[in-house]
């Protein structure tokens, strides 16, 4: 392994990792890392080794139950150098192999190198939080790391784009499976490992959620609503593990509210809250932030994005985010995070509720119109239906217009219609007329939804709602 080349993959993510930096050669094989220093800041260098040498971990997250398995290790004979989540996660693997994921409770991905196999593994935690981007050449040579442009940097693969990817985008905001917009290169999707030997790779899953039910005989909502309440406690608990200062992201939402509400409980200084806000009046949530920072006693700070700030930081963002940038929310997290840089080293954050508790209007509006479509398509004439959506069209009021053509009166009442064109960003009908002739021919004829289609079929939810989710 050339170790120019693996420093310049290192170094070109700096910013993920400043306090530190670290190289392992072992022959062809190579790990690097930059290190965001959160637990045993002082004994926590990367890549680190077990106690024999034989393995070395490169690693990114924050394993929350990692303490849990300290004393039983030590027991069986593991020696601890550091106090880091870092050097159990090296230990469990001593123990369990590939399995030790089926261990960890919080956020990560890594890679082993097994010096004794010469097996490299590569695991990403179950819901995706750390990224894993990787190419896999036809010599067999495999690259890795969290950011894109850190295979870029290697050579590894000429920038071209995935033309296949591209209606799939366009529909979903990103492309919704392994493939990027990067011709050659994957993600290593959530819940999921990858062995790499003698230049052959093997992708496999390890988790899926389930939405399988096991109701207790007896139970009522009161009762459910205490179980969730002591899970979102134990897992706002979990998160305060760390030997540098934390804070939270406070939009004054109610996922964000709550977290702030439980997390005041836990801590004995005032919370570090962080809000952004555009300058423009309707884009300006600030004061339902200082009403919640007000009720819990935080120690709010403030930052306000104005148009000029907002366009001037889009090119860098694109870099950061090596594909195109999909949601507006992506430049107000950036200029957040700058601010909350200035005072703590980690925040929490309600990212994830709305798809744990089926907070958007889309699941609701997606059920009712299939439902009313349904009966409408059944007891209304074809004739009257036609009439009917010709006058939507001649209505008056544009606002007004547009919703009725999103609903059953104008849409026909199926998964396609209703849901999936429903919420593109740009529909089926809609994409051929954004390519050039020649992308077209290079695009094909591809399902932008079939990535989408394929996870609702594959989910073992029986109601409806619980495949949307």
């Amino acid at each position: 392994m050339d170790a120019a080349v693996l420093a310049r993959m290192r170094d070109v993510i700096t910013h993920r990792g400043p306090d530190d930096e670290g190289l392992f050669i072992d022959g062809a094989v190579g790990l690097g890392h930059r290190r965001l220093s959160i637990v045993d800041v002082a004994a926590g260098h990367q890549p680190m080794t077990n106690e024999d040498g034989s393995l070395h971990i490169t690693y990114n997250g924050e394993i929350y139950n990692h303490a849990d398995f300290r004393q039983e290790l030590e027991a069986r004979g593991h020696v601890y150098q550091t106090h880091c989540d870092t050097e159990t996660i090296l230990h469990l693997y001593e123990e369990h192999g590939e399995h030790c994921v089926d261990y960890l409770r919080g956020m990560f991905a890594f890679a082993i190198w097994d010096q004794r196999r010469k097996e490299l593994f590569v695991a990403r935690d179950r819901l995706g939080v750390k990224p894993l981007y990787y190419v896999h050449t036809d010599d067999g040579s495999l690259f890795f790391g969290s950011e894109i442009k850190t295979l870029l940097e290697a050579g590894a693969i000429k920038p071209e784009i995935n033309c296949p990817a591209l209606p799939d985008y366009l529909a979903n905001h990103a492309t919704s499976g392994e493939e990027t917009l990067f011709r050659g290169i994957k993600r290593l999707l959530p819940g999921h490992v990858m062995l790499w030997r003698d230049g052959k790779l093997h992708v496999s899953r390890y988790w899926d959620v389930s939405f399988a039910r096991h109701p207790r005989e007896g139970s009522s909502d009161k009762d459910y609503i205490a179980e969730w309440s002591e899970l979102f406690n134990t897992s706002v608990r979990l998160r305060l593990m760390a030997d540098v200062p934390l804070g939270m992201f406070l939009s004054g939402g109610i996922d964000s509210s709550a977290i702030a509400a439980v997390m005041s409980r836990m801590v004995n200084e005032p919370i570090k809250t962080f809000s952004v806000a555009f300058k423009e009046r309707e884009a300006n949530e600030l004061e339902y932030a200082r009403l919640v920072s007000r009720a819990f006693k935080t120690s709010h700070h403030e930052i306000v994005v104005s148009p000029e700030e907002f366009f001037a930081a889009l090119p860098k963002l694109v870099w950061h985010e090596d594909e195109p940038l999909a949601h507006p929310s992506s430049v107000a997290l950036y200029f957040v995070s700058l601010l909350a840089s200035q005072h703590v080293k980690v925040v929490l954050t309600g990212e994830g509720s709305d798809e744990l508790l089926a907070g958007y209007a889309r699941y609701r509006k997606t059920i009712l119109n299939l439902a009313l479509g349904a009966r409408y398509h059944k007891l209304a004439p074809g004739s009257v239906r036609n009439l009917l959506r010709k006058q939507i069209d001649i209505m008056p009021g544009a606002k007004v217009r547009q919703k009725l053509l999103r609903t059953f009166l104008a849409v026909a009442p199926d998964i396609e219609s209703i849901y999936f064109d429903n919420f593109a960003v740009f529909p089926r009908a809609m994409q051929p007329e954004l390519l050039a002739p020649e992308m077209k021919e290079r695009v094909g004829a591809i399902d932008p939804y079939a990535g989408l289609r394929e996870v609702l079929e594959q989910t073992d939810g029986t109601s409806f709602l619980d495949r949307l989710l």
